[in-house]
Parts: structure tokens; sequence; C-alpha cells
């Protein structure tokens, strides 16, 4: 049975990393004291070491020891044998190019689908839907496919911002954007707030949080799903 936290970002304004979500990770990795993270998203071009080393921090508050999943010299077998995966934000174009060039995105997939606990945040929740093309980030490298790993049925855009009428901005909103996805494709999208997260068990998915999420679909006007409600197209 699937079991997954998919979540918008992993800092709300004013709080600490992964502090808004403490007691529902102390929940999720129950079973498991050691996490596997995967930092290849590399958010402002941080390594690989100083990622894992900052979301240890957090996960030291639950009493949990992460291990990116750089160290291990067969990260598909530690894919395999691991209890509990952690996929961090940052760029998602990098995270899915290495996700690919490793061989990972399959076996990352068939690990969920046999039920191991998964957190992601941002790009690590970009990568849960099927595809990858309703990132926010900058195309800085070329991935071999946006294909991603499809544990959920449908596409999510983390961090969703609505539209500021206050704002001088004139450049396209989230909505738009998503908007000129589906004149392309019928994969709905998930608009995420920040502080909003899924909870997935088994076919079961429900937004958690205090806020509503954006629900878009091909040919229909976007509408808001409230908070513990499932979500269901």
């Amino acid at each position: 049975m699937k079991n997954l936290i998919v979540a918008s970002t992993s800092t709300v304004y004013g709080g600490g990393y992964l502090d808004y979500l403490s007691e529902t990770l102390s929940d999720l990795f129950k079973h498991t004291n050691e996490v596997i993270f995967i930092p290849y998203a590399r958010p402002g071009g941080i390594t690989h070491d100083a990622y894992t080393e900052k979301a240890s921090e957090a996960f030291k508050k639950i009493g949990k020891e992460l291990r990116g999943l750089h160290t291990f010299t067969d990260p598909q077998k530690a894919i395999r044998e691991a209890k509990g995966i952690f996929t961090g934000g940052g760029n998602t174009f990098v995270l899915v190019t290495a996700l690919h060039q490793l061989q990972l995105m399959q076996p990352l997939r068939e690990a969920i689908f046999n039920g191991l606990p998964y957190l992601g945040t941002s790009a690590g929740s970009n990568i849960c839907g099927i595809s990858m093309q309703t990132t926010n980030d900058m195309p800085i490298v070329y991935p071999p496919s946006f294909k991603t790993l499809g544990v959920v049925p449908f596409n999510i855009n983390p961090h969703y911002l609505d539209p500021d009428p206050s704002s001088t901005h004139m450049g396209e909103t989230r909505e738009t954007r998503i908007n000129e996805f589906h004149t392309q494709n019928t994969i709905p999208v998930i608009g995420l707030r920040e502080g909003s997260w899924l909870e997935v068990k088994g076919a079961i998915i429900k937004l958690r949080g205090d806020l509503n999420a954006r629900i878009f679909e091909q040919g229909k006007e976007p509408y808001e799903l409230t908070p513990n409600s499932i979500v269901s197209f």
C-alpha cells in the first residue's frame, strides 16, 4: 500500500526546516530509524553533502538518522533495501536528470508501490506526478525524459501562488502557465499552496494543512479543494 507525504515546501514562513511536518513525519517513518535522503535537486547549487547535513538536523529532532543516497556505491540497491526515503526540493530538472542517469526512477517507483514510506518536498513532490512539466524551475539541464514516478494520477505545482491584484508585475501567473500546459496535455494538475501537503494511503489521497488547493483540469474552470478532502478526478 502506498504511503506518501507529498508536500509543497520544506519550510513555511517563519518556521524551521520541516518543522511544520514534524509530527506527520514521526508517524510516516515510525517503523524505521534510518531514512535515505535523495539530495540531487541541490537547491541553489548546494553540494550533496551540505544538503544532507541540513536535512539531517531536522530528522534528528524526531529521532531519525538521515543518510544521503549519494554515499552508497549501489544506489539502486540502497533504494530497494530502504525503510524510508525523503527527496528534497531544489531544481526539478537537475533531480530528474540524475534519477534517469542513475536508472533510479523505476526502482524508486516500484519501492513506493510496495509500501515504502516516502516524503517529497517541492521538487521531490514534483516527481510524484505523471510528469515534471508543471514545475516552476528553470531548465538548467536537459533530462532524458520529462516522465516521472507516476505514483499519483496527476501533476503537481508546488509553491502555488494566487494572482495578486495589487501587483504591478505583468508576467504570467501560475494559473496562466497551467492553462498553457492544458492546451497540450490532459493530465490534471494540483496547485499546492505553501504549508499544504497530500497524504497518500493506498488509493486514498487527502489534502492536509490549513489551506485549499487549486485544481486544474483540461476544459474546466479551476476550482478549490478544501483541507481534509479526498482528491478524486
